[in-house]
């Protein structure tokens, strides 16, 4: 298999140019395409399948099918004896002390990350050259970068996967609000079925970024409720802890890890020792982790309010509904009421059209008119009295 290997003490073998057509590879069956950058700031594309992966990073197929683009994984940051498993939305990577693999780097939502981490892990050369540019403008602003730098690989890697993911969230959230607010105020203005559908379409796009966002917030807020599944990340800590102390061997592991390397050039023995020591110490990770919590509470704030604003205009507008339902029903009271009256004042005509010979109403004509204005009087007595009692009881509005 062509791929970028370790030789010795973790030195980078870059992929024989010649396989390689415009930076990628054949794909063969169940390969997959990745990228990965070391802290030295090399990167190769690589296509390889999983068992390679597994190999290379040493984590299990389960943790590998989280990462999987086919399976539907909520997301989560998982810390394993050598690696960070991370899938977040788009963002599927695992990060060493020493490198990470990104998956599908020609994504248009991964290509940001890709820049970001170009910028971030610069290499060596490059970085110390922009150090002493910098040390020369400005004293206070290198302390500050070596500071910085003195974070370990995988914190670095993992800030920008949160940075990336909490800005990806956060650009969704306001081109919704930009959206929404615009089509709830057409709505209260004029209630239509084109606007009722498109307040409809944008609350469903709503209630899926908003599940997102939370998962997001969830897995952030677990990873700060537990030290121990923090401590799990500290990859060059394990490995520090897990090489000699003294002698040979730890020589061989600092020159193998650039991360560490960097720190010795800057720090003496004692501080790693002392960062060694403390292994409970989760304060720089929980940092981290609670900057982007912040964010992404922020972000799931925006959405909640947002939701409670759509809602509000939901029942503006059942009011408003309401109000129309009421108003029809008065209307219904006066028709029948009239109807009702109208019935009686055609009963008495009936009554005196009917085909019946009597003798009353020979040389009392003058009569037709008292009888007609009477059942008059009596029906539009009886409407008023109805629509009055209708009044006293509630039933229509003044």
């Amino acid at each position: 298999m062509m791929m970028m290997g370790r030789e010795g003490g973790g030195h980078v073998v870059p992929v024989d140019p010649g396989t390689v057509v415009g930076g990628l590879k054949k794909k063969g069956a169940g390969a997959r395409s990745w990228i990965l950058m070391d802290a030295s700031g090399l990167e190769t594309v690589l296509d390889v399948d999983k068992y390679e992966i597994m190999h290379r990073v040493q984590i299990h197929a389960r943790d590998l099918r989280i990462i999987d683009p086919l399976l539907s994984y909520p997301s989560a940051i998982l810390g394993r004896e050598r690696a960070i498993v991370l899938n977040l939305e788009h963002i599927k990577a695992i990060i060493t002390s020493e490198e990470v693999l990104l998956r599908d780097p020609s994504d248009d939502n991964v290509t940001p990350v890709v820049e970001e981490l170009r910028r971030r892990l610069k290499p060596m050369n490059a970085n110390r050259e922009d150090q002493r540019e910098e040390k020369d403008s400005n004293v206070q602003h290198d302390i500050e970068t070596t500071d910085e730098d003195e974070s370990p690989f995988e914190f670095r890697a993992l800030e920008v996967a949160l940075e990336a993911i909490c800005s990806y969230l956060a650009a969704r959230t306001l081109e919704l609000e930009t959206a929404v607010y615009p089509a709830l105020d057409m709505l209260t203005s004029k209630i239509s079925s084109r606007n009722l559908d498109r307040v409809r379409k944008l609350k469903s796009q709503m209630t899926r970024l908003t599940a997102r966002v939370q998962k997001v917030r969830d897995e952030l807020e677990q990873l700060l409720d537990d030290d121990d599944d923090m401590a799990d990340l500290y990859l060059s800590r394990k490995l520090a802890g897990a090489s000699p102390v003294s002698g040979s061997g730890a020589a061989s592991w600092f020159l193998a890890s650039p991360t560490i390397g960097s720190k010795i050039s800057r720090a003496s023995r004692a501080s790693i020792a002392t960062v060694r020591g403390d292994e409970n110490d989760v304060e720089e990770l929980e940092m981290l982790l609670e900057a982007y919590f912040m964010q992404i509470d922020g972000t799931f704030n925006k959405l909640t309010t947002l939701r409670e604003y759509i809602d509000n205009t939901e029942d503006y507008i059942n009011i408003q509904l309401d109000n129309h339902r009421n108003q029809l029903i008065q209307l219904e009271l006066f028709l029948s009421s009239g109807t009702v009256c109208s019935s009686i004042y055609s009963l008495i005509a009936g009554i005196f059209g009917m085909n019946i010979p009597y003798s009353w109403n020979e040389e009392h004509g003058y009569m037709f008119k008292w009888v007609v204005a009477i059942s008059g009087i009596i029906c539009a007595v009886l409407f008023i009295l109805i629509i009055s009692y209708a009044r006293f009881k509630g039933l229509v509005g003044s």
